[in-house]
Formats: structure tokens, C-alpha cells, sequence
């Protein structure tokens, strides 16, 4: 049995309004409980389910929350050892709109598997499976993406929602989910999903050429354009949908593969992560 090592972990609320004490737990932060003053890893996790966020507040800023998890992320890091003082000059920036609690031990095997449990225990909603239906269609693809880019660690070097009008025109409103830069190249990715907006397919196609004609002028770079769709058959090996199913789902492919889209589906993400990872050189 591999040893299990000393931690304390932090929770990471939204409170809306400071004076009703109302909160919402969002986020987890695991530390190594390390001795002799090394920096210990540190590891952050945010909630991808803001549901119970905009109960408590329908006009929380969702995007910003998002942001603050690769920045919390990032000063922790930063810190190393020196974080209680760093939680406090964090809670003072939010102004109290999120706050972090004292820490609490416990003992971890895998940092990353102790995370996904604190996060389910004290932050995701109970019972979710029951009361809520799984994501689908282009949500569940860009949720597929983003998990295997983090399992690589390369997600927080990632751009992220980048504007086509960078390479465009103004107000295209075209954003593209995330993409990174190795060396010559400009790699983007996009969630598609050929179930239930195929007209996706066909936006993505016409943006094609203005995309890559931009990056080659803003970046001096070639675009690799790839969109990430639900596969055609499902784990059985059967075709998820009628006869009209499989005209569209054709029909969105070739679209996209006539403007020079690569396509692949959410089974080939782990593949990509890895050539993320190997690219950025983490």
C-alpha cells in the first residue's frame, strides 16, 4: 500500500453577500503538510457545476469564478510555503465575495484523487445524479475536452474562449473553446456536436478560411483547426440514431473536413492531451 501522506485542505466560497453570511462552496485547495521548509505541491479544483452558485446569486459572474481558479492556482504556487498569509491578501483582493476557510488535515494517497473526493463530499451537489440530468451535446463534449487537458496539466497554458474577431473581422462572434501555440503552429479546438446543433458544423466551415488567413497575418503561423464531436456509434458498436441521424452527422464531417477542419471525436482527446503535454513540455 503506498503511503499516505500528511494534508490540509481549504475551502474555497462564494458569499454574494457578506452581511446575510449566505455561501455557496465552489472550490478545494490541498496542500502537503510538508516539514523542513520545502514548498509543498499544491493543487486547486474548482466546481464545473454552477448551479447551485446562481441559486444564490442568478447574476453571479460565472466566467470570473472560472478565472479565479487558475489564478488561485497560480499564487499558490508562487507562494509555497508562505500561504496563510497569502489566503488572507487573497480574501482582501475579492473583497469578501469569496473567502477561504481555515484548514483542515487529512491524509492523502494520490493529491489529485483526494481533491475529486473533497470536492465531492464538501462541494458538489448531492445526490446530482439523481436530480439532474447528465450534460449532453456540445456541453458534455467541451466538458470531455477540458477534463483530459487538466489530467495532462496543460489546461492553464491554454487560451482559452479566444475571439475569432482577432482574425476575423469586428464583432465576429465566433469564440473558439482553447487552443495553444507550439513552435510555427497555432493549434485550436472546438466542441461540436453533430446530435443537436449541426449548424455549428457549418459556422465553423465558413470561419475556416477567415480564421486561418488571420493567424497567418496576426501570427505569422499555420492554423490547425480541430473540431471535437460526439462519435457516430456508441460504446456497443451501434449507430446512436436513426437513418436521418447519420445523413446529418455526415453531412457535419464533411463540411467540416472540405474547409480543412480536422475532425475527431471525444475518443481521440486523451491522444491530443498527450501532444499538448509533450509540445509545452510539461
Amino acid at each position: 500500500m503506498s503511503e499516505r501522506l500528511p494534508c490540509e485542505f481549504f475551502l474555497v466560497r462564494y458569499v454574494p453577500d457578506p452581511v446575510k453570511n449566505e455561501f455557496v462552496n465552489i472550490g478545494v485547495m490541498l496542500r502537503e503538510a510538508a516539514a523542513g521548509g520545502a514548498a509543498p505541491p499544491v493543487a486547486v479544483r474548482f466546481t464545473r457545476d454552477w448551479s447551485r452558485v446562481r441559486c444564490i446569486d442568478p447574476d453571479a459572474d460565472i466566467e470570473m469564478l472560472e478565472a479565479l481558479e487558475t489564478e488561485m492556482r497560480r499564487r499558490m504556487l508562487e507562494a509555497g510555503t508562505e500561504t496563510v498569509p497569502l489566503l488572507q491578501t487573497m480574501e482582501d483582493s475579492f473583497s469578501q465575495l469569496v473567502q477561504i476557510t481555515e484548514p483542515k488535515a487529512c491524509l492523502a494517497e494520490n493529491p489529485a484523487a483526494e481533491v475529486d473526493e473533497l470536492l465531492r463530499l464538501y462541494v458538489e451537489p448531492r445526490q446530482q445524479k439523481k436530480t439532474r440530468a447528465a450534460p449532453s451535446g456540445r456541453q458534455a463534449i467541451a466538458r470531455s475536452m477540458r477534463t483530459q487537458f487538466e489530467r495532462a496539466r496543460v489546461w492553464d497554458l491554454m487560451r482559452r474562449k479566444i475571439a475569432a474577431s482577432a482574425y476575423t473581422k469586428p464583432g465576429d462572434p465566433l469564440k473558439i473553446d482553447c487552443g495553444y501555440r507550439p513552435n510555427g503552429m497555432v493549434r485550436m479546438f472546438h466542441a461540436v456536436s453533430l446530435s443537436s446543433d449541426v449548424e455549428l458544423a457549418k459556422v465553423l466551415a465558413f470561419s475556416a478560411p477567415a480564421l486561418r488567413a488571420g493567424v497567418a497575418r496576426v501570427e505569422n503561423a499555420e492554423l490547425e483547426l480541430t473540431a471535437v464531436v460526439e462519435p457516430l456509434r456508441n460504446g456497443s458498436g451501434e449507430v446512436a440514431g436513426d437513418e436521418d441521424y447519420v445523413e446529418q452527422y455526415r453531412f457535419g464531417v464533411e463540411t467540416m473536413e472540405a474547409q480543412q477542419i480536422r475532425v475527431l471525436t471525444v475518443s481521440d482527446l486523451e491522444r491530443v492531451a498527450e501532444t499538448a503535454q509533450r509540445e509545452l513540455r510539461v
